[in-house]
């Protein structure tokens, strides 16, 4: 690790405070300088606004989860080490720590997502599993999230070549159960990615998060099969927002797992039949992949807001999403001060934030 093992210790204690989220962390860490400073200004933070006294995570308990993780085999890789991937880091909302089984190098080397329905068809699932083996063999990693049906072939075809699995829970965590043999294989042979803490049983509200990391992670994403409105279409939004390629696979319109991707490239994704095309796509992206994570988001705090300022952006502020940017043309406040606001406003659970730089009242 980069970090000196008291970093280590206060940025974990930082990332598990209640009301820190991925924004939130690196915006106190930019505002702060350190993580310890971050952790003393918690409190006052979140009081200017009033929220109910905010405590930072105990010490206790991040020592009981770095004890923990030791124990079943695990590392933590923080957003400054060398080895975190460059195209996740650019991401605003980029994980600050994951924890990691396995070959971490693969995270640093250029890769395709390749996503799909859980209940594929025999023909989806030995093409993705056939597409991932060819894009092995010309020294592409293929990430998917170990789901049912796609991704589990997509790791099977990528096993002997390098595949990288996110998970929703923690590292420790198996999902679905039937898979516990290839979770294991691919923390033995691949790299095993989470960014809840070890000890989490996977959630339904956990697995958008793991969708935006996949799709982070990658030069591209392929969506083999998929229904509308599924998890896989939204990974596929999400690696458009973040600029990477988004590829489909086209079907049968009388199959209702070929609607999504035929919708997919309606809308605007590059149709794909095999891998010589998908690499020829993400050709562009691999120096950026390459080089450090130098890239990251630049978070700059250096105006302190006001009770008028505070007042002023609440009241532009509704339980609808608002895009950051609107708020700070409509507000005619620095973006500075605007964002500081916003904090607050996290740090005392009144704010969530949503995809796409928008955030909204709690309810």
């Amino acid at each position: 690790m980069a970090v000196s093992d008291i970093d280590i210790f206060d940025r974990l204690r930082l990332i598990r405070s209640p009301n820190v989220g991925p924004i939130s962390y690196r915006q106190l860490i930019a505002r702060f300088g350190t993580a310890s400073a971050a952790l003393e200004a918690l409190p006052d933070l979140a009081a200017r606004v009033g929220g109910r006294k905010l405590t930072a995570a105990g010490p206790e308990a991040i020592h009981r989860e770095i004890e923990y993780l030791a124990r079943v085999g695990g590392h933590y890789l923080f957003i400054n080490d060398a080895d975190y991937p460059a195209l996740l880091g650019e991401l605003e909302n980029a994980p600050p720590v994951l924890t990691y089984k396995g070959n971490i190098a693969l995270a640093t080397q250029i890769n395709v997502a390749m996503v799909g329905a859980r209940n594929a068809s025999a023909a989806g699932c030995r093409m993705a599993r056939n597409i991932a083996q060819e894009l092995g063999q010309r020294d592409i990693v293929v990430t998917s999230g170990l789901a049912r049906g796609i991704d589990a072939a997509a790791h099977q075809g990528a096993l002997a070549t390098g595949t990288i699995a996110v998970i929703a829970g923690g590292i420790d965590a198996v999902y679905p159960p039937e898979h516990t043999e290839l979770q294991e294989r691919v923390a033995a042979e691949g790299l095993l990615l989470a960014e809840m803490p070890p000890g989490t049983e996977p959630r339904a509200r956990h697995f958008p998060y793991r969708n935006r990391i996949i799709a982070g992670l990658s030069a591209g994403t392929v969506v083999v099969e998929a229904i509308p409105k599924s998890g896989s279409l939204i990974t596929a939004r999400l690696a458009g927002e973040a600029g990477r390629e988004v590829m489909a696979i086209p079907g049968s319109p009388l199959d209702p797992r070929s609607r999504g991707c035929n919708q997919l490239i309606r809308e605007g994704a590059t149709l794909v039949q095999d891998a010589g095309e998908i690499a020829e796509l993400i050709a562009p992206l691999d120096q950026r992949v390459r080089s450090k994570p130098s890239a990251q988001p630049h978070f700059d705090f250096i105006a302190e807001a006001g009770d008028g300022e505070r007042n002023a952006i609440f009241e532009l502020l509704s339980p609808n999403f608002a895009a950051v940017d609107e708020l700070v043309r409509l507000s005619g406040m620095p973006s500075a001060q605007v964002q500081m606001v916003l904090l607050e406003l996290e740090l005392a659970g009144r704010l969530e934030r949503g995809a796409g730089a928008r955030v909204r009242l709690t309810a």
